[in-house]
């Protein structure tokens, strides 16, 4: 039976992360990331489990404009009509992920971890997941309280939580 989501975000990075490395060697599949404000760290949480090469191969720091264009694929037109922190952004984000990995499924992450760089549209804590493959996305926006450490903390969280659940569909 699948956990629940309020089950889920209440378990710490190691347990979600051993989770989601039952789920993809049972169903043989593996995963990848794109990152940009949380710089590595699901891609950390994910290669603290021995054995993760078993349904990890790649993932990608993609913390400027131009990686994410040169690296992912991301037009930059649509960077430019509607930013990085952005549905759309991150959609192109995975897509491109997981079209140059292979993977089945992937996250992508974009947000305002602050202390500075926000705005009266994208205020600190603003950030923008996707989850998906080469085909087919579905992105969540969340404003995360707290300082730096806390929102990078509850992205990667949450990525990792939304990962387990497709997989537990």
């Amino acid at each position: 039976m699948p956990a629940s989501p309020q089950r889920l975000s209440n378990l710490d990075l190691a347990t979600l992360a051993e989770r989601l490395g039952r789920l993809c060697r049972q169903q043989g599949r593996q995963v990848t990331c794109a990152e940009s404000c949380t710089g590595g760290g699901v891609a950390s949480a994910i290669t603290a489990v021995a054995g993760s090469s078993d349904y990890f191969e790649t993932g990608y720091v993609t913390y400027s404009n131009a990686a994410k264009s040169r690296l992912l694929g991301v037009d930059p037109a649509l960077l430019e009509a509607h930013g990085a922190v952005s549905r759309e952004v991150v959609e192109a984000m995975v897509a491109g992920a997981c079209g140059d990995s292979g993977a089945a499924l992937g996250v992508a992450i974009s947000g305002v971890a602050g202390p500075g760089g926000g705005s009266d549209a994208k205020p600190v804590g603003t950030v923008w997941l996707a989850w998906g493959d080469a085909d087919t996305q579905q992105a969540e926006h969340y404003h995360f309280p707290g300082d730096r450490r806390a929102v990078r903390e509850q992205a990667v969280r949450a990525a990792l939580v939304g990962l387990i659940q497709r997989l537990d569909a």
